[in-house]
């Protein structure tokens, strides 16, 4: 591993909220100097231009399916790992949603296995919260923990039985490990595709209400305040789950949250004339709920962004609008939709990193999301001025299933360093 020095480039540190001109020293994987342009010198290092560029955390992705194992003919580890490192994403965290289920260690050192073999962006896992993740049992969380689990969730899979869903939490609670949530009230939104409003109508579509999230919110939020586990609210899409969330955090509960980077940008008009890539869950809702999330970002109530990246073959978005498999192809578009943001919601550069790499580094637990002296050196050099257009071409994912396709952004990534390794270089 040769020692790096980025040169000329303007550095944005999300922890102190400063934007500098500045060189940095990279050795033995770490950041070993920040000192004023010009000052570094040592002629056995390797020279990264950055003039013109900007220096700043690599990406944190709470939320990253990888399909793998279980569903390879959609993507693979390799495959999404190396479109993470080209997208600026130095980690990614996978939900326990695979086939076998993220249940027991086996499954937790296959993938860190082949996320180790592929040597691309550092993937972490999220163990199930209950065996199978069919809410009946709880898994066995300590072994889990002890194999690298940085947190558990059930994704989607509903717990019914609320006395398992507090024996859960409060067992979660006992070995440190935060809980990941997707709000949802089974009931309520099974079957359905769509939000719960005239569109949906319109179209013939069945609806998602909202309070299938605000249900789930209240009933995970009392079970926080009882057993004190941590919990994170992943995904959120609607105006009043925002609200909840203000005033859990205002009561001082342990939770966090975060929002999908497409929420921030779509709404349910997008599905007008049934398009099958704006199919996801939860679903797109309205223009004052997506405004209301855009508010929770910049306010930092919700305290993340992710890409909620699912990519899935072609024929998976080939049928029928309520047919066709919900989710996006989301690890290309992820960083220039959170740039979008500086004219739509105010928030600066920092502040936006704050929330798409320092904050979600915090929930997650690891050393990353700074760039500070003895830090990993986990690194994102982007363009913030390069204008290009998203296509299928220029999704290195296996999944091509992007509502963004043909939208005209501006800011590319031109490196990505991880633990010091220069991955990807434009």
């Amino acid at each position: 591993m040769s020692d790096i020095i980025i040169k000329h480039g303007v550095l944005l540190s999300p922890t102190d909220d400063s934007e500098k001109q500045a060189d940095l020293l990279i050795s033995n994987g770490r950041i070993a100097a920040i000192e004023t342009p010009g000052s570094i010198q040592n002629d056995n290092a390797r020279i990264i231009d950055a003039s013109g560029l900007h220096i700043a955390p690599g990406l944190v992705d709470l939320c990253a399916r990888l399909r793998e194992p279980g569903q390879e003919h959609k993507a693979t580890i390799e495959s999404e790992t190396v479109a993470a490192s080209r997208a600026g994403i130095t980690t990614l965290c996978c939900p326990p949603d695979t086939d076998p289920v993220v249940d027991e260690p086996a499954v937790v050192e296959l993938i860190h296995q082949k996320a180790g073999n592929a040597a691309h962006s550092r993937v972490l896992v999220l163990g199930a919260l209950t065996t199978g993740l069919q809410g009946k049992q709880l898994s066995e969380m300590a072994a889990l923990q002890q194999a690298g689990c940085v947190g558990l969730s059930n994704c989607r899979s509903p717990v019914e039985n609320t006395q398992i869903l507090k024996r859960a939490f409060a067992y979660a609670a006992t070995f440190g490990l935060r809980v990941f949530i997707e709000p949802d009230e089974h009931s309520l939104s099974a079957g359905g595709c769509a939000h719960d409003g005239k569109i949906a109508t319109r179209l013939g579509l069945k609806g998602i209400p909202a309070s299938a999230e605000t249900i789930a919110i209240t009933r995970t939020l009392e079970l926080v305040a009882e057993t004190g586990v941590s919990a994170h609210f992943g995904r959120l899409s609607s105006a009043r789950a925002v609200a909840m969330i203000e005033r859990a955090k205002n009561e001082q509960l342990p939770v966090s949250a975060d929002v999908s980077a497409h929420q921030l940008h779509l709404s349910e008009h997008d599905i007008s004339s049934f398009n099958s890539a704006c199919h996801v869950i939860p679903p797109l809702r309205t223009q004052r709920d997506r405004e209301t999330l855009l508010q929770g970002v910049a306010s930092g109530v919700i305290d993340a962004i992710c890409s909620d990246h699912q990519p899935h073959n072609s024929d998976a978005k080939d049928a029928p609008f309520a047919a066709t498999e919900a989710g996006v192809s989301a690890l290309e578009s992820f960083l220039p939709l959170c740039l979008r943001l500086q004219h739509q919601s105010g928030m600066g550069l920092t502040d936006i990193f704050n929330r798409i790499s320092t904050a979600p580094a915090q929930i997650l637990g690891i050393d990353a999301g700074r760039l500070e002296v003895g830090a990993n050196a986990d690194i994102c050099i982007f363009d913030t001025e390069e204008d290009w257009q998203l296509s299928e071409e220029t999704i290195h994912s296996h999944g091509k299933n992007s509502p963004f396709i043909g939208w005209n952004f501006q800011g590319r990534v031109k490196h990505t360093i991880i633990d010091g390794d220069l991955l990807f270089s434009d």
